[in-house]
């Protein structure tokens, strides 16, 4: 039975364990029962292997930097992406999130560049253009000089990806880049992050030219 139905309160043994069911059930995805069995779980394992993901935990959380340049996730302040030799600077592959790199990155398909906007146009949810690293993607462009000559626009087949996606190629227009889009073997309304790593390489190698 889905943990919604469950209309019942769990009793709890220990306000302890209550408090880290409750914020472990505030993760994507988790429900009370879910966050019930990982915090037992944590219970029973050895104090050790439960400091280590305290631990790890803390570490991401103040040591995390975001790219200066693209704005992935990163160790240091420019990412290996961005950093790499081995990578095409002329072609710039832009996602929401950098979850979609890391999908990208295991098709094997793609060796150019990226740049994570940190979201997508939304107004029902807030979220405008000033809110999305989109002016800084302009600006990259603008400053390289023509090194870029391609603008992968590898959104979400949702609505809201479709207007950013409207949205960035009419503030590229001045600019002598090709604006091409992913290949719709992406299922429309679904997320890069969902979709199989066949189905998303054979996207990114078969792209067509946006609008």
């Amino acid at each position: 039975m889905p943990e919604f139905y469950n209309v019942s309160p769990v009793e709890f043994p220990s306000k302890l364990i209550e408090d880290a069911v409750n914020e472990m059930a505030k993760l994507p995805g988790i429900g009370k029962k879910t966050a019930l069995r990982l915090v037992l779980h944590l219970v029973r394992e050895s104090e050790t292997k439960t400091t280590q993901l305290t631990e790890a935990l803390t570490r991401m959380r103040h040591n995390i930097r975001f790219c200066k340049t693209c704005h992935n996730i990163s160790d240091a302040e420019e990412c290996s992406i961005c950093t790499s030799h081995r990578r095409d600077k002329s072609v710039l592959c832009v996602v929401e999130e950098s979850r979609d790199v890391m999908a990208i990155e295991n098709t094997a398909q793609f060796t150019g560049l990226y740049h994570v906007l940190g979201g997508i146009i939304s107004p029902m949810n807030g979220v405008g253009p000033s809110d999305l690293k989109i002016d800084s993607l302009i600006e990259r462009v603008a400053k390289s000089n023509g090194t870029i000559q391609e603008i992968v626009l590898a959104l979400s087949p949702t609505m809201e990806g479709d207007t950013t996606a409207f949205y960035i190629n009419r503030k590229l227009k001045e600019y002598p880049v090709k604006i091409t889009s992913i290949a719709r073997g992406v299922s429309v309304g679904g997320d890069l992050e969902y979709t199989d790593e066949i189905t998303l390489g054979r996207s990114i190698t078969g792209r067509t030219l946006f609008g």
